[in-house]
């Protein structure tokens, strides 16, 4: 017997390998991962465009991802999501709950294999079973919506406040759905593809325009001067720039999206000081916002499996890495799946 897995042996080297099945050790769970997301940090590793400082290769892709519990365990056959940072659990990080910042940093899908495979192996104590009506679709999120999560409570979103989210990748969409959740009183998003309309209608924004357009232009200046919040999802040192100039006097800008490693933004310090401004920067998930994530799923209040446009099995891994490029331009995109179950038939 073998089990696929979904190689990144050096950048731009990426391919569909078989391995010896795996066995789990003491304290480790072996999972059989049904769906794994794809996103832009995957293309980043396939294009060794990451910061080294975060990767190991090679590496097996697979961070976004839920599964089904196997082997002789008291969990076997539960769907679960599963924690990808993995803290040493002695530092002072680690003590303050902050294992993102964990001294010795380790990850699934970036320092350890991921989940584009037919199975993985994992800490027990990362492993959070799901309530039995929880969709596959919908904990296959789980990873970015913690994401955006903990950024949103890091930056104390108030009930009331005028948001606005700048991108319309996964991570963007994820920001408005929990910004509703959040009762912010508007939610207005710029993005760079007019098809992403829908998508943004669907996650609760109350606007949508493309960068640069004249509806951008017009919504940039009616109303209340600047948001009370606006949050950086796109990845790009110009969606920085822009954050700042469209946030109001004593407001905050959450920086989420990840450019390349080593771009740079000019930044008018003067302005950052004389308009009062909080200025966020956000990494990963910690396990407070994985639960907080992981108490939205089981009580059905966040369903974000509509996020859903593209869905390929293991072995059509070529054209999930195409849609996720952005190959087909003129149609929606919203997360790119990769569906392990097939690979073990």
């Amino acid at each position: 017997m073998t089990v696929p897995a979904l190689i990144v042996h050096s950048p731009g080297d990426i391919r569909l390998d078989l391995r010896a099945p795996l066995k789990p050790g003491p304290g480790e769970l072996l999972v059989e991962p049904e769906l794994v997301g794809l996103c832009g940090t995957d293309l980043e590793i396939i294009d060794g465009t990451i910061d080294p400082a975060y990767l190991n290769y090679p590496l097996a892709l697979g961070h976004e991802w839920t599964g089904i519990v196997a082997g002789d365990h008291p969990l076997a056959g539960r769907r679960v999501i599963v924690e990808g940072i993995i803290g040493c659990g002695r530092c002072v990080r680690c003590s303050a709950g902050e294992q993102n910042l964990c001294e010795t940093y380790d990850e699934i899908g970036f320092t350890r294999d991921g989940a584009a495979a037919g199975q993985i192996v994992v800490p027990q104590s990362l492993v959070h079973p799901l309530a039995d009506d929880v969709k596959a679709e919908d904990a296959v999120l789980a990873e970015p919506a913690a994401v955006v999560y903990r950024a949103l409570a890091k930056a104390g979103v108030m009930p009331g406040s005028r948001a606005l989210v700048i991108g319309d990748g996964t991570i963007a969409l994820l920001c408005v759905c929990i910004l509703k959740l959040w009762s912010c009183a508007e939610i207005a998003m710029v993005g760079l593809r007019s098809e992403q309309a829908w998508l943004a209608a669907a996650a609760g924004a109350t606007s949508f325009s493309v960068t640069g357009s004249q509806a951008d232009a017009d919504a940039a200046s009616a109303g209340p001067e600047g948001f009370d919040l606006v949050v950086e999802a796109a990845g790009a040192t110009a969606a920085v720039q822009e954050a700042l100039s469209r946030v109001r006097r004593g407001g905050k800008v959450v920086l989420i999206g990840l450019p390349p490693h080593g771009e740079t933004a000019a930044l008018a310090v003067d302005d950052l000081v004389n308009n009062d401004l909080t200025l966020i920067g956000s990494f990963s998930y910690t396990p407070a916002s994985w639960r907080g994530v992981l108490a939205l799923l089981n009580s059905g209040q966040l369903k974000p499996g509509w996020l859903v446009t593209h869905r390929y099995p293991l072995a059509a891994w070529e054209q999930a890495v195409r849609a996720l490029r952005g190959v087909e331009v003129s149609e929606p995109r919203g997360k790119v799946l990769l569906d392990i179950t097939g690979a073990r038939s």
